[in-house]
């Protein structure tokens, strides 16, 4: 008997053991399984330490927070180089209430106050407290969930970030990042805000907007922006717009490598995307350039009724911006546009020339925004004509826009009919077809073809559209896409 108790003990502390760490895996918990163990308070003290273990020992490379458990912090944790913090699903970072914490002490960051490189951050939930800590304004910069400052190869994924009053994530100064499959819900400021940062790569996130935007670079460069899924909520909290894209200040860097595409934007409180140029003494247009916006949908977006500064894209002071082959539906104020947010009128240089190239979108319903409705309503608008800012208009679709379909603006080959959407009021933007349409599963056939089906700018390239494609690319979201609506012919 003696013999058997000993050794089911040596067995209990050997499996004990292995949960605690396994390989290259320091497992922190609430349950008493953990190298680190926590009790639901000051759990930062616990977590910090795993960190700074695996930090310092070359053979660990991650700490694994165990779940269901909620894991109170009231101090910053603290993440090295080549470390992965990650996390159950139902294990949750929160938070203390009443924190106290001067504006930009994030919840996470670096180890290394000069930078730290490979770090990731996946798979748990953060839940930023804003009930409890509800004497702070949102916006103010207390309670970023992550700020990284010179830091390289950041990966943020699988999270679930929640009532916050910061940013989800912050760079500053910043190279490579990425950041996908987040589910992000009332942050207090930014999904993402890269500032000063190059190849940032944001897709597939689900965000809801409270305060500002979705995903927003300021002064960054070679930026991808695709298949995110962004909104926001009718309420004064409830943001700007889906997608920022800012440049001014000291830094003089270019911004000329920056898409935008196959993301869905909607009932945002601000514009659908907002790009902006406030630094007059370099706003040039070798300066904020070549932004590609493409193969998007938005609709209505814009539903702020205390700005004016409202629509789908709203544009001033970058050079040739690309809007081809996106949906707009049912926006506030104005489809797309230039134009200066109230009460700011910058004097860009009299030489330059801020031009957008809109081609092969489809533009209806556009509705009068909430505030001053006067005059607004139309698809596309030039309020900057006289500022040397242009809109050139090449084979779009505009229908039923409120009060007409261009303000200072015109074109030649625009086409105004109904594009025959398969169901708008599901706000599926695929083409009606007699020869095929895709359902998302298959393809079907309509009684109806869509006049937009090659109907887009006889030189742009068809060659992913499905056969029959008519040798010519279709308008609208999936124009050049493999889920085109199919020709006749």
């Amino acid at each position: 008997m003696i013999f058997l108790l000993v050794n089911f003990l040596l067995l209990a502390s050997v499996s004990t053991a292995l949960c605690a760490t396994s390989s290259s895996i320091v497992y922190v918990a609430g349950d008493g399984t953990g190298k680190y163990n926590c009790d639901g308070k000051d759990d930062h003290v616990q977590i910090n330490q795993a960190l700074k273990f695996v930090a310092s020992n070359s053979k660990y490379t991650t700490v694994h927070l165990k779940g269901p458990f909620t894991y109170v912090i009231d101090d910053t944790l603290l993440i090295g180089s080549n470390t992965i913090l990650e996390g159950d699903s139902s294990a949750v970072i929160k938070l203390a209430n009443n924190a106290g914490w001067v504006a930009m002490k994030p919840l996470i960051k670096q180890m290394s106050s000069s930078g730290n490189s490979n770090i990731v951050v996946r798979g748990f939930k953060v839940n930023g407290n804003r009930k409890g800590n509800s004497k702070v304004s949102l916006g103010d910069g207390h309670y970023n969930i992550m700020y990284f400052t010179n830091c390289n190869n950041i990966k943020v994924y699988n999270m679930y970030m929640y009532d916050g009053l910061g940013d989800g994530l912050r760079a500053n100064s910043c190279k490579n990042i990425q950041f996908y499959n987040n589910k992000l819900y009332k942050m207090g400021h930014d999904g993402l805000f890269a500032i000063s940062s190059q190849y940032v790569q944001a897709w597939k996130n689900r965000i809801t907007c409270r305060t500002n935007s979705g995903l927003r670079i300021w002064n960054s460069n070679h930026v991808k922006f695709h298949d995110n899924v962004i909104d926001s909520f009718y309420d004064w909290s409830a943001g700007g717009p889906g997608i920022q894209i800012e440049k001014g200040g000291t830094d003089t860097g270019t911004m000329d490598s920056i898409s935008i595409y196959n993301n869905v934007i909607h009932n945002t409180y601000g514009p659908g995307i907002w790009i902006f140029n406030y630094d007059t003494a370099s706003a040039t247009k070798d300066l904020g350039k070549n932004v590609r916006i493409h193969n998007n949908v938005f609709y209505r977006t814009g539903t702020n009724p205390s700005i004016t500064w409202v629509g789908g894209v709203i544009i001033s002071g970058f050079h040739n911006t690309y809007i081809e082959n996106n949906v707009f539906d049912g926006i506030y104020h104005v489809a797309i546009a230039n134009l200066y947010p109230e009460n700011y009128s910058p004097s860009y240089t009299s030489k330059s020339v801020y031009a957008i190239i809109a081609r092969n979108n489809i533009i209806v319903n556009t509705l009068k925004r909430k505030k001053s409705p006067g005059g607004t309503g139309y698809g596309v608008m030039n309020y900057l004509a006289s500022k040397n800012h242009k809109i050139y208009l090449q084979y779009n679709c505009l229908y039923n826009n409120a009060v007409g379909n261009y303000k200072s603006c015109t074109s030649k080959t625009d086409i105004h009919v109904n594009p025959l959407f398969a169901s708008q009021t599901k706000h599926d933007y695929h083409l009606k077809s007699t020869t095929g349409r895709w359902n998302g599963k298959t393809w079907v056939k309509d009684t109806v073809i869509s006049p937009c089906i090659d109907a887009g700018h006889p030189s742009w390239s068809y060659s992913h559209e499905p056969k029959p494609n008519g040798k010519r690319i279709n308008i609208g979201r999936y124009g050049n896409t493999i889920y085109a609506s199919k020709s006749k012919s």
